[in-house]
């Protein structure tokens, strides 16, 4: 240092590099966790979040027309229970798609569903697939899905063994469980 205690320009030049080394080696760690797959998960939750549910949705049944469901919605079930959803007949092995985009919360095969499929969705509603003869090869808990996406395909698992191949499709939101159809026939119907 001279006399009068002022770094030398020398010192002041490397001072600064190291300041930018820093910093690009911090903004190269923030990038990396931007991009990290945890990351995006949880950015996409909260986007979801955020997202209100939607009005319209595509038939998740490649191939069948909103038209051409019949409104099982509240049908009985036995004597202690209604039908919260819509089976949508299909022949065995045509696709299931998701309706919205969300995150895959189970895959599982257990109960009166059988091989299921539960996405969240926009508006924290709960998107659940059933009765799937199978699921979409490698999908997982923690997968994020776009609308269109293939789940599975229909079957007839779970308490639909002696029935013909169709999806139960239900929605479960903040305040319970609503009918997909009016917004499945939205979807279908022409513009104004």
């Amino acid at each position: 240092m001279p006399a009068h205690g002022r770094p030398t320009l020398a010192r002041r030049l490397a001072g600064t590099a190291w300041t930018l080394l820093w910093l690009c080696v911090l903004g190269a760690c923030l990038l990396w966790a931007w991009q990290h797959p945890a990351t995006q998960r949880a950015r996409f939750t909260w986007e979801l979040a955020r997202s209100p549910a939607p009005e319209t949705l595509p038939v998740p049944v490649q191939g069948v027309e909103a038209g051409r469901i019949a409104d099982t919605w509240g049908a009985p079930r036995g004597s202690d229970r209604s039908h919260e959803g819509l089976d949508i007949f299909a022949p065995r092995g045509t696709p299931v798609t998701s309706t919205t985009r969300g995150i895959v919360t189970a895959v599982r095969d257990r109960g009166l569903g059988g091989r299921q499929v539960w996405v969240r969705g926009p508006g924290n509603e709960s998107h659940y697939y059933a009765h799937l003869d199978d699921w979409a090869p490698g999908l997982a808990a923690g997968d994020m899905v776009e609308a269109g996406t293939v789940l599975g395909t229909v079957g007839n698992t779970g308490n639909a063994r002696t029935t013909p191949p169709h999806l139960h499709y239900g929605i479960y939101g903040p305040g319970g469980a609503s009918n997909p159809l009016p917004r499945l026939r939205a979807a279908a119907a022409p513009p104004p």
